[in-house]
């Protein structure tokens, strides 16, 4: 990839979701921590899966900072699963709440993160789209 599309893809708004994903990255890591190991009992499966969102948004972070043609291509396939995440994560907490006594980063389409989590993966496909250099 030429240095110029890996500058297009770490500029402007591509700087906002690179700082975005790195936040999410820290504060999912850090609540799942603490959920399961002080309170794993709780909410095993809303813990568990905010730990995975965790590591979705971790790889996002890094995928996104280093822009090469492999981690563009890692990026897209960590937003489309983060994308498939929320919507069946949300769908569940709505189904079966009981499965869901505690929220995770994706319950509910991010409502407890001003709905950031859903319209985040939409955002970074767009731009890795848009700065894909393709005509």
């Amino acid at each position: 990839m030429p240095d110029s599309l890996q500058t297009a893809t770490r500029s402007g708004p591509g700087r906002v979701l690179i700082a975005l994903y790195a936040l999410f990255s820290v504060a999912a890591a850090s609540r799942s921590a603490v959920q399961i190991g002080t309170r794993f009992d709780d909410a095993p499966v809303a813990y568990l899966l905010s730990a995975f969102a965790a590591l979705v948004y971790i790889v996002g972070t890094v995928c996104l900072a280093r822009a090469s043609v492999v981690s563009r291509r890692i990026a897209t396939v960590s937003c489309i699963v983060e994308i498939v995440g929320v919507i069946g994560v949300s769908i569940a907490s709505y189904v079966v709440p009981q499965e869901f006594p505690e929220p995770t980063v994706w319950s509910h389409f991010g409502s407890g993160y001003v709905f950031i989590p859903v319209i985040l993966p939409i955002a970074a496909l767009w731009w890795l789209r848009r700065t894909d250099g393709r005509p």
